[in-house]
């Protein structure tokens, strides 16, 4: 009896995360791109790349400069917080997923 509480409360669960993801309100990431993070590539470039953007479009929407997030990207700085910041808002992640 205990086990079919917990299968329902899986489901519920479930349909909770997919209903998210319909209403997009939960993005579902592909593998490739979580396993880069998780080999510790860049979090910039990999956010970057699977928000399908250049370099060029990210800087602009960022409002910094293309050497700027080149820097970042290549580990050259960890740029200020306050480009880290205007980076997480034009990809639309928070600050902590740059982390």
């Amino acid at each position: 009896m205990v086990e079919a509480f917990e299968d329902r409360l899986d489901v519920e669960a479930a349909r909770e995360i997919l209903a998210r993801i319909k209403d997009r309100t939960e993005e579902v990431i592909p593998a490739e791109f979580v396993n880069r993070l998780l080999d510790g590539e860049n979090t910039v470039k990999v956010w970057r790349e699977f928000r399908e953007m250049t370099v060029d479009e990210l800087a602009e929407k960022a409002g910094i400069g293309v050497s700027d997030l080149s820097a970042i990207e290549t580990g050259e700085c960890d740029g200020s917080f306050g480009s880290i910041k205007k980076i997480a808002a034009a990809l639309r992640v928070s600050v902590d997923e740059l982390a």
